[in-house]
């Protein structure tokens, strides 16, 4: 799998790709705080062999991307969004299929609005609308439990690598749905973040301070032309499924599809049967 750190400006991002270049690429775009381990590299192949070029890479702040000091990231929540595009720049990938989960949907949705001459399609995982609806209902907040995180007290050992895996363990099984944690491959997951990271405190700190801070200008979800389609857990604790349908709805001939039993996460392996396929029609096209 060929690894590389592409320059962004300022920064360097830490880049893997899998497949032909010459093949449509699917680019994979990560959630506040994600390094590119979430998007395992057996789900990548399995999306490269079907003659896609799959490209997936560390944010900034996460895994071997550029760090900042924590509480001190030298960017903003526009670079986020720029990020990608400078990625397909630097692989000579004039479009591209977005498929982004949480944060990584919304910028897939700035992406698309900013720059639809770059988007081929959107798959949007996990996340909710990113500009004004036409619906104006509100959404359901996250549920307490989701919550109750953001009020506990920071007593983590950052020193202490397996005391950081517990604290990720646990944070992802709050965020788990129905079809619960596979502990053992979230723990392996979370070790390669925590080994892979040149400061693993800021990466799980610094995109809180910039998110939200990029582009002014009004836009609404009927901008988005991109043909999309919405894969949202029935089960997400953080955006309730009501997030997805509401994105399916606000976007002309969108799609969705739940996923039964998942919860706020990039697809996990049992759902991989049913993701895959569903990417790989929707970028056929």
């Amino acid at each position: 799998m060929p690894v590389s750190m592409v320059p962004v400006g300022d920064a360097e991002l830490c880049v893997d790709t899998f497949g032909a270049s010459s093949d449509p690429a699917v680019l994979l775009m990560g959630g506040a705080t994600s390094s590119m381990d979430w998007w395992e590299p057996e789900f990548c192949e399995r999306l490269a062999s079907t003659g896609r070029f799959v490209i997936r890479f560390d944010n900034r702040d996460t895994g071997q991307s550029t760090t900042s000091p924590v509480g001190e990231p030298s960017y903003t929540g526009a670079d986020l969004s720029a990020d990608p595009l400078r990625i397909l720049d630097a692989l000579h990938v004039e479009r591209a299929h977005l498929v982004g989960v949480s944060m990584g949907g919304g910028i897939a949705q700035d992406i698309a609005v900013q720059h639809p001459e770059r988007v081929l399609s959107l798959t949007l995982i996990a996340t909710s609308a990113a500009f004004d609806r036409s619906d104006p209902s509100p959404l359901p907040p996250p549920e307490p439990r989701i919550t109750a995180t953001f009020e506990q007290d920071d007593e983590v050992d950052w020193d202490d690598t397996e005391a950081v895996v517990d604290q990720m363990v646990d944070v992802h099984r709050v965020y788990a749905g129905s079809l619960g944690l596979d502990e053992e491959r979230v723990r392996a997951i979370s070790r390669a973040v925590v080994d892979r990271s040149h400061d693993v405190r800021a990466s799980v700190t610094n995109h809180w301070l910039v998110v939200g801070g990029g582009d002014d200008q009004p836009h609404t979800m009927a901008d988005i032309v991109a043909p999309t389609l919405v894969l949202h857990g029935t089960d997400d604790p953080f955006f309730p499924l009501a997030h997805g349908r509401a994105l399916a709805a606000e976007i002309a001939g969108a799609r969705l599809l739940p996923l039964e039993g998942m919860g706020h996460e990039v697809p996990p392996p049992p759902l991989w049967d049913v993701v895959v396929p569903a990417i790989v029609e929707h970028t056929s096209g």
